[in-house]
C-alpha cells in the first residue's frame, strides 16, 4: 500500500532522492534555467513537502510552496527511477492538489523544463488540467522553461 506523508526532510533516503532530482534537472537544463530546490530551500516555512512510500521504499516526492493566500506553486516533483511508470507522480500530485483546495487556493502554478526529458512531467500536468501560462512569481520568460497553471476556482 502506498502512503503519502508529510516529510521533515531529515532522512538519508530523501536526501538521496533529492540529489537524484537535482542531478536530473541539472543534467537537462542550463544552470541559469534550473529552478529545482535543495534541502535547505525546501525547509522554508512556506513550503510543505511530502514523500510517497511503500513499506520501506521511497517512491517519490513533491512540494507545495505558498506564493500568497490564493496561489500555490508545485515544486520538487520527482519519482524514483525504479518506480517510474507506476503513477506515483499522479498520486503525489493528487495529494498536493487536495491540500491546495483545502487551503482555499484559487490557482496552482508550476515551472518545468521545455526539453524532451521533461515531456513526461508536462504530460502528467496536462492530464490533471494544467494549461500553459506565462511566468509567475519571480520567474521570467525562458526558452528552457514551460509554465503551467490550474484554476482551482473553476
Amino acid at each position: 500500500m502506498i502512503e503519502i506523508r508529510e516529510d521533515d526532510l531529515s532522512g538519508p533516503e530523501i536526501a538521496a532522492l533529492l540529489q537524484a532530482h537535482l542531478s536530473f534537472t541539472g543534467g537537462n537544463s542550463p544552470a541559469e534555467s534550473m529552478h529545482a530546490l535543495d534541502l535547505a530551500a525546501l525547509r522554508l516555512p512556506e513550503i510543505m513537502f511530502w514523500t510517497a512510500w511503500e513499506g520501506a521504499d521511497l517512491l517519490g516526492c513533491g512540494a507545495l510552496k505558498e506564493l500568497n493566500l490564493e496561489h500555490g506553486e508545485i515544486k520538487s516533483m520527482h519519482t524514483a527511477a525504479a518506480h517510474r511508470g507506476k503513477k506515483i507522480g499522479a498520486r503525489i500530485l493528487d495529494h498536493i492538489l487536495a491540500v491546495a483546495r483545502q487551503r482555499g487556493y484559487q490557482r496552482i502554478s508550476l515551472e518545468t523544463g521545455s526539453m524532451e526529458a521533461f515531456a513526461p512531467a508536462r504530460a502528467l500536468y496536462a492530464r490533471h488540467g494544467f494549461t500553459p501560462c506565462g511566468p509567475f512569481a519571480d520567474y521570467v520568460e525562458d526558452p528552457y522553461s514551460v509554465f503551467m497553471a490550474l484554476d482551482l476556482a473553476a
